[in-house]
């Protein structure tokens, strides 16, 4: 009977581990390569920037070099207290300043982006943040995409490798790109559909002009691109577009995971029960899929609920209170979830974590302990707030999605 039991409280569990399994491994092989047809009509790249004076001017001359003529640029000042307006200015692009301290987040800068193009709507709009870049092919295929699928599209966003930094800071990179790109590939082959991560996304202008933009969540992202799923408008993973995030430094790395970790994990909380019961009344795969790949935590936080259910287990087996079942089952797809972790890594991750940081990995999810802890007591942060780069000090803005 106690077998039964815990076999009954740990099932969910299993399912979430047994997902991730399933997702990273159909994420492993790599996309073969498309041509997309050239987008016709006007792309406005919108890059909400809220005191972002240090990598502003960067970041739009990078972006202009590689910008077509069928590309405008639409700098959203969004409450600032610098100079990011006035260098944005100087870089050439079109400026936008917006000041309304109680409604603050990128979903109202976008929102104000909106409102000044509607005069004169674009074809698609792309959203990048501000010390993103990207490159001329990336930019048209996202465009060329976006156009061919009439839905949304999104660029494979990754975090710049960092084989110099602390080991901390590599294995939050590496996580990012489990997260962006080998579990996104995944979920693209198992469900016909993505998550948008907020930077490197293009919209057709109808769906942008509809969405639902004007909201303070830290994972507005994730957010819009379920909304446009449930139209039947899926985001489409774009292989042949890459879109680069700075990497945080160690010191400024937890905080960095703890903003969009916590504002994921409530978004979670609140809508994948939701998407699961309509996958199952509707006897829709797709949408069940989506609301299981929603289960799964961040991979520190997996690991951590799995390990410690696994040795509860053990214990329980060794008491004589339960069989061994149980703690088998967990062994078994801890086993499996290790294993395509190690082939992903060699595959996808290895100039992003080194041999010597890989070891290191079964102490990553200690290190976030505390910031679990601290999200159970306070909850997920409200405020868009900035992470510190290399080299910054001060300011606010736009915060990584990982």
């Amino acid at each position: 009977m106690v077998t039964i039991i815990v076999l009954i409280v740990l099932a969910p569990l299993l399912v979430i581990n047994l997902f991730f399994v399933a997702e990273v491994a159909a994420g492993l092989p790599r996309s073969r390569a498309r041509h997309w047809p050239a987008a016709q009509g006007r792309t406005t790249i919108i890059i909400p920037a809220h005191d972002e004076e240090q990598v502003i001017g960067r970041t739009l001359a990078g972006l202009k070099a590689a910008a077509g003529a069928g590309f405008d640029i639409l700098v959203v000042a969004d409450n600032c207290n610098d100079r990011t307006a006035d260098v944005a200015r100087v870089a050439g692009v079109n400026v936008v300043e917006r000041h309304d301290t109680s409604r603050r987040g990128k979903g109202f800068a976008l929102a104000h982006a909106r409102d000044y193009l509607s005069a004169d709507p674009p074809a698609r709009v792309v959203v990048l943040d501000a010390d993103c870049r990207s490159d001329a092919r990336s930019l048209a295929a996202l465009a060329g995409a976006c156009q061919a699928i009439d839905a949304p599209a999104q660029a494979i966003n990754l975090l710049e490798p960092a084989p110099a930094a602390g080991p901390l800071v590599q294995v939050s990179s590496f996580a990012f790109l489990m997260k962006n790109l080998v579990r996104q590939r995944g979920l693209q082959r198992l469900a016909g559909s993505v998550h948008l991560t907020g930077t490197g996304m293009c919209l057709p202008w109808a769906l942008f002009a509809d969405a639902d933009l004007a909201t303070a969540s830290i994972v507005e992202d994730v957010r819009l691109g379920l909304e446009l799923a449930r139209k039947g408008r899926h985001p489409r993973l774009i292989g042949e577009a890459v879109v680069w995030s700075p990497h945080a430094d160690q010191s400024q790395t937890l905080g960095q995971r703890s903003r969009w970790e916590g504002g994921y994990l409530a978004l979670a909380r609140a809508t994948a029960p939701g998407l699961l019961r309509d996958g199952m009344m509707r006897v829709s795969p797709r949408t069940l899929l989506a609301g299981l790949d929603l289960t799964v935590p961040p991979l520190a936080l997996l690991v951590l609920l799995t390990g410690t259910a696994f040795l509860l287990t053990v214990m329980l087996a060794a008491s004589g209170l339960s069989s061994w079942l149980p703690a088998a089952l967990l062994g078994g797809v801890g086993v499996a979830a290790g294993l395509v972790l190690l082939l992903a890594w060699w595959r996808e991750g290895r100039a992003f974590l080194s041999p010597a940081a890989l070891v290191r990995l079964p102490l990553y999810p200690l290190w976030k302990i505390p910031m679990y802890l601290k999200l159970a007591r306070s909850g997920a942060p409200k405020s868009w707030n900035r992470t510190e780069r290399p080299g910054q000090t001060g300011g606010e803005g736009a915060p990584p999605t990982a």
